[in-house]
């Protein structure tokens, strides 16, 4: 056999291997490190998803306490669950952490309706990560 044939052959066996374990375990751990970047993005996607649906639930209620206030002499209904058994809303408002609202009627924050907010995804009242109609 020449000298190049014998390349040829060398070269073809190598192709034919295929991939070594360590080659296989980096591309897995490429894949993980990969896959882990993707899921906190995601994570931290949903995290703000929830407050800003909180939000909204909260501009309902108060629209729903605006509306109460117009049919009803009182201006303030007991509790929020007063506005679901006279239609105002369909179910008690929650936050998206699964916690009722919290609810204070006349505002204590100089607003013209009352004061509706969700305790947040530490589910402890007073704390940062409250989400407030006032503010």
């Amino acid at each position: 056999m020449d000298r190049s044939t014998k390349r040829t052959l060398a070269s073809r066996r190598r192709r034919a291997r295929g991939m070594t374990l360590v080659e296989i375990m980096v591309v897995v751990a490429i894949i993980g490190m990969i896959m882990g970047a993707v899921a906190v993005g995601a994570m931290s996607q949903l995290e703000k998803a929830k407050v800003k649906n909180t939000k909204m639930i909260i501009h309902n209620v108060q629209e729903s306490l605006v509306h109460y206030a117009t049919d009803n002499t009182d201006s303030c209904p007991k509790a929020l669950g007063d506005l679901v058994a006279q239609k105002y809303l369909t179910k008690d408002p929650k936050d998206d952490w699964g916690q009722p609202l919290m609810y204070a009627c006349p505002s204590t924050h100089g607003g013209d309706s009352a004061d509706v907010w969700s305790k947040g995804k530490d589910k402890t009242d007073g704390t940062a990560d409250d989400i407030k109609s006032w503010e």
